[in-house]
């Protein structure tokens, strides 16, 4: 199927002008253009578009984007290096999720320990009770000596 930027950029949810960016940024170097210099884009470069916006969103600079669409061009002499790439974004991704996890958890005890806080009136009577088990792990994991 061939795509105007306009469409692909409604099944990419993401604006036209991000992607005539990226295009005008060489990450989008197998985009063909109509006689009259529009871009045509077809399912190919909707996956393309799809990686581009996993890798920015696990971090990588646009300049980065733009080394891995190269290794791309080159062909199967990069595959080590593009299969780098990706174990590097795995590796800070679950890193990522391992701390946001942790927050998560705290977030919880949190709203625990403050609904807990209203329903009694007072935070006073929040030191008095017990933990419940789940947040005394994060509470020990994170070193949280108060509530």
């Amino acid at each position: 199927m061939v795509y105007t930027v306009g469409e692909m950029a409604k099944l990419m949810n993401l604006p036209a002008s991000t992607i005539r960016y990226y295009d005008n940024e060489g990450l989008l170097p197998f985009v063909e253009r109509s006689d009259g210099g529009r871009r045509v884009f077809r399912d190919a470069d909707y996956e393309t578009l799809k990686v581009i916006e996993c890798l920015k969103k696990t971090g990588l600079s646009i300049r980065e984007i733009k080394a891995f669409i190269d290794m791309v061009k080159r062909g199967d002499d990069s595959i080590e290096e593009r299969l780098e790439l990706f174990l590097a974004r795995k590796e800070a991704l679950e890193r990522q999720l391992a701390d946001l996890n942790d927050m998560l958890e705290l977030v919880r005890f949190k709203c625990w320990y403050y609904e807990t806080a209203k329903e009694a009136g007072s935070e006073a009577a929040v030191k008095k009770k017990e933990i419940p088990p789940e947040f005394k792990k994060i509470k020990a994991k994170l070193r949280l000596s108060k509530a």
